[in-house]
């Protein structure tokens, strides 16, 4: 019984010892991921989802939530002090474009929780245009989003990229961009300089038209460039 007594006594130390160094061991990992995230120089990231009623965004559900996956993604591999930016775009009256969304990437808003918030957003687009909490809107003003965001936002202070979820297709009194020849008017100075990348995910969609797609690519990018963009990203699919 005495033996008994001591062996449990030990197996109990033993085992006490090996869930000590068990936390100790989970504690350096969880401290090492946060060395890490720390480590990565922080960013700042601007989605604009386009709720205008060309835009497959608004009712397809399927291509919704491919295009959250993709900015989820985006947004999970950002570092600590990375700022997120959310907007709504289409028509200029921007009563109609009320929605925003800021967050701070941190310890305690930690980045795969926003990306999760993200991407249920995004892929949640159509059923919020459906439900009327989100209005579908006649035109497509995403130069005019773009001025906005220079002025209220900008490049400065840390790399900055550009998100907009969107067909590409212009359509204000710029230009109607569906218009075949029509060309993208000169952005203003370069409200952009300094900016890392604008990225536009479904440009073209709903053309069904693979020359047309180039064509949308070629003007944002030569847009983009003048802007102040050090790169820029046009996919139709990926």
């Amino acid at each position: 019984m005495k033996f008994a007594l001591v062996f449990a006594t030990a197996f109990g130390l033993i085992g006490g010892g090996t869930l000590a160094i068990g936390a100790a061991h989970h504690a350096t990992i969880v401290e090492a991921r946060l060395d890490d995230a720390a480590a990565i120089r922080p960013k700042r990231l601007i989605i604009g989802i386009d709720i205008s009623k060309s835009n497959p965004l608004v009712d397809d559900s399927a291509f919704a939530a491919k295009v959250a996956a993709r900015v989820s993604n985006i947004v999970a591999q950002l570092g600590m002090a990375s700022e997120v930016h959310v907007r709504t775009f289409g028509s200029y009256d921007a009563s109609s474009n009320n929605f925003y969304y800021d967050a701070l990437i941190s310890v305690r808003n930690r980045p795969e929780v926003v990306a999760a918030e993200i991407r249920k957003l995004i892929a949640g687009t159509p059923l919020l245009v459906k439900s009327g909490k989100w209005r579908s809107q006649s035109n497509t003003n995403i130069l005019a989003f773009l001025d906005n965001i220079s002025q209220s936002i900008g490049c400065g202070g840390m790399p900055t990229t550009v998100v907009l979820a969107s067909d590409g297709i212009e359509d204000s009194e710029y230009v109607r961009l569906q218009r075949s020849g029509a060309r993208l008017p000169a952005p203003q100075g370069r409200p952009f300089r300094g900016c890392a990348e604008m990225e536009i995910l479904g440009l073209g969609q709903g053309t069904d038209s693979p020359l047309e797609t180039t064509r949308l690519r070629s003007e944002w990018s030569r847009w983009a460039a003048a802007a102040g963009f050090a790169r820029f990203v046009g996919l139709n699919d990926w």
